[in-house]
């Protein structure tokens, strides 16, 4: 569970890591990225170390076969603890502020606790180091915040929140500082647990993605539903609501746009799905999916509590990568261990004519839980995902606990595929590791 303790101010801190990999030193840096991944609500830059590997001779196999010419290194750096638990992050277009969200409520909705200390705090980006510094006032948020995103032009902080389901949006001054909260002229709807906020390219709309929740023994099923707002001076006017089926059988969760083409990927949690929409030149989205394709390597075994996860396009615009994420727990011997499922990385082909996402493979996330993850930008040869939560899991008669941790991934520049190079464990006793995310640096 995540440490409920109420956080009342920044300081710093350390988190332990118990892979003897973090102490080794290689030769070269990506000086211009970072990794930040937060466990509890400590938020810690990694340095990105690039190793070369030797120079593969003509007698080393075919090309398919050998292993990358590079490995990728993480070196923990600076930290900063937020006032309560990180939920989520992101960068300022300047590359200069950055923007966290936190709270001491637990997710889930529902009965789960819904804490009283809910912040949006803006820092200063370290243009060398990665360090944050406070940067101005912080905002009081209304309730938890489960995703965080800023406008294309950086003027506003967008924020949702699943529970009540709502949105937010701050003016973001001049100099980078937190400003004033935008007041809505009219109650907008944002459906059923609000999960993420972002501007569309142009900037002339927002969209919102709404969960909905599954069915229960003693509820129905809500339904999903994908809502765009106009977008003008920070104040949303409705203009669409996508809801296929009347919201039933649709649960998305997140999205991303392709770097060039109008096309919108989405994830569909409670479905384990991908859709692709067209994005029209208003901003709205197609009223239908061009296709939909299911994000598992087995979708005919179906374990409970298995649901799609992040989204996120390669900056070249070739490949689509989405996470698959179960942590249910069954009984064994007396003990809750994990029920299986699959925890993975599935990686598609972009037709490049159509947009059609094709499936290449899914590979093995060495973790439970892979929430969110990132794609370096620059290069666009490294991800990496982080998984949540240690669980104890069943290994024949034996019951060994899968830890939390960061798993490092090299791309091939030309099928997209991944191969997995190493997990840095993490230690997770603060609280889960609950958002990740690249930094570029200036």
């Amino acid at each position: 569970m995540i440490d409920r303790r109420t956080f009342t101010g920044l300081m710093a801190s350390s988190v332990a890591f118990s892979s003897r990999a973090w102490a080794q030193r290689p030769d070269t840096a990506l000086s211009t990225t970072m990794y930040f991944a937060s466990v509890g609500p400590v938020l810690t830059a990694y340095q990105i170390q690039r190793v070369p590997r030797p120079v593969w001779g003509p007698d080393s196999g075919p090309p398919e076969t050998r292993p990358p010419g590079v490995q990728w290194m993480l070196l923990p750096g600076p930290q900063v603890t937020l006032p309560a638990n990180v939920q989520y992050a992101w960068q300022h277009p300047s590359r200069r502020y950055f923007y966290v969200v936190s709270s001491n409520g637990q997710p889930g909705g529902g009965d789960a606790p819904k804490g009283d200390v809910h912040s949006l705090n803006a820092f200063t980006l370290d243009p060398k180091t990665g360090a944050l510094a406070a940067h101005g006032e912080a905002r009081a948020l209304p309730s938890r915040p489960i995703h965080t995103s800023v406008d294309q032009k950086g003027e506003y902080v967008l924020t949702a929140y699943n529970e009540p389901s709502s949105v937010t949006v701050h003016r973001i001054n001049a100099d980078g500082t937190l400003g004033q909260l935008v007041n809505q002229p009219t109650r907008l709807d944002t459906g059923i647990y609000a999960h993420q906020i972002r501007a569309v390219p142009s900037n002339q709309t927002v969209i919102v993605i709404a969960r909905g929740n599954n069915a229960t023994p003693s509820k129905a099923e809500d339904p999903g539903s994908i809502h765009v707002f106009g977008f003008n001076n920070g104040i949303l006017s409705p203009l669409q609501v996508v809801r296929p089926g009347n919201g039933l059988g649709f649960g998305p969760r997140h999205l991303d746009f392709h770097p060039t083409k109008p096309w919108v990927y989405v994830s569909i949690e409670r479905q384990n799905r991908i859709y692709l929409y067209d994005l029209q030149p208003d901003g709205k989205l197609g009223t239908t999916p061009r296709f939909v394709k299911t994000s598992l390597l087995d979708s005919r075994n179906v374990r409970p509590s298995q649901g799609a996860g992040t989204i996120h396009v390669h900056p070249n615009g070739r490949f689509v990568y989405q996470t698959n994420r179960n942590a249910g727990v069954i009984d064994y011997r007396g003990q809750m261990v994990f029920g299986g499922g699959e925890n993975n990385v599935a990686v598609w082909s972009i037709n490049q004519e159509t947009g059609e996402p094709n499936f290449v493979e899914a590979v093995d996330g060495h973790g439970i839980q892979l929430r969110t993850f990132g794609v370096e930008p620059a290069g666009g040869e490294l991800l990496i995902a982080a998984s949540i939560q240690p669980l104890p899991n069943r290994n024949g008669e034996r019951i060994e606990t899968l830890s939390a941790g960061l798993s490092v991934y090299h791309i091939n520049s030309s099928s997209g595929r991944l191969t997995f190079q190493r997990k840095y464990d993490v230690d997770t006793a603060r609280g889960t590791q609950f958002w990740s995310g690249m930094v570029t640096l200036t």
